[in-house]
């Protein structure tokens, strides 16, 4: 029996990208899998982004919508509940990482069936920082390394915008988190951990560019924070 691919895109006043990203991403799965649905979480957005995706009327494609804004974290732990696919995968709007990570991430799951999680590292691939400014690749490698150290994780990029789950693994770690915000990332790892669930890192590399919405100072602070209250609330279980 063929695989179902849900695609979980959150997105926040993205009306400028999201008719592309939609198209790119729809014409993308109809192409590579048989049963697929592409699952778009507004975020509170004022800026009708999610009225343009329904009027696309692409097939297997929905808009999930809520207000007022709540963070990327809970965007796509609403798009991870709502999906009901074996395999559940996140991806941003801005297409950074290209498409075909869609399919290598599947087929990890198919190689690998031990594992539970997959998770997208850039500095595992050679052209991982390519078409970084030499001090974004700096603050960059900075901020996963610091953030790393404080969590104990042993992952190479934590914070990576491509991850996928298995759809059971995707429904007992999200059912669980309560992060909102950035952080999210971290909360699910430690859950993942907790639960037992195997994880594998796929190299990665950003071939679409845009400025980043994070503050590398002003976020550091806020998510060494958020994450001392995560490994609080994981380990009470």
């Amino acid at each position: 029996m063929p695989m179902k691919l849900s695609l979980i895109v959150p997105m926040y006043n993205e009306a400028a990208i999201i008719e592309n990203t939609a198209r790119t991403y729809q014409e993308y799965l109809a192409a590579q899998f048989p049963d697929y649905e592409l699952l778009f979480v507004d975020d509170g957005s004022v800026d009708d982004c999610g009225a343009k995706v329904e009027a696309l009327g692409l097939p297997n494609t929905r808009v999930i919508r809520y207000t007022p804004n709540q963070g990327k974290g809970n965007a796509v732990k609403t798009g991870m509940l709502a999906a009901s696919g074996d395999v559940r995968m996140f991806l941003d709007a801005d297409i950074a990482y290209g498409t075909e990570v869609i399919a290598r991430a599947a087929k990890r799951f198919e190689e690998q069936p031990d594992k539970a999680l997959v998770i997208g590292s850039r500095p595992l691939h050679p052209e991982g920082y390519a078409g970084y400014t030499p001090i974004r690749k700096l603050a960059s490698k900075t901020y996963i390394m610091v953030l790393n150290v404080a969590g104990g994780f042993r992952l190479s990029d934590s914070q990576c915008g491509c991850k996928a789950y298995r759809g059971e693994a995707a429904e007992a770690i999200f059912s669980r988190t309560e992060t909102k915000g950035f952080a999210f990332d971290f909360e699910t790892i430690l859950w993942a951990q907790k639960l037992g669930y195997g994880i594998t890192e796929m190299p990665v590399c950003i071939v679409n560019h845009r400025t980043s919405k994070v503050n590398v100072v002003r976020d550091s602070f806020k998510m060494l924070k958020e994450l001392r209250q995560i490994k609080k609330r994981v380990r009470k279980g």
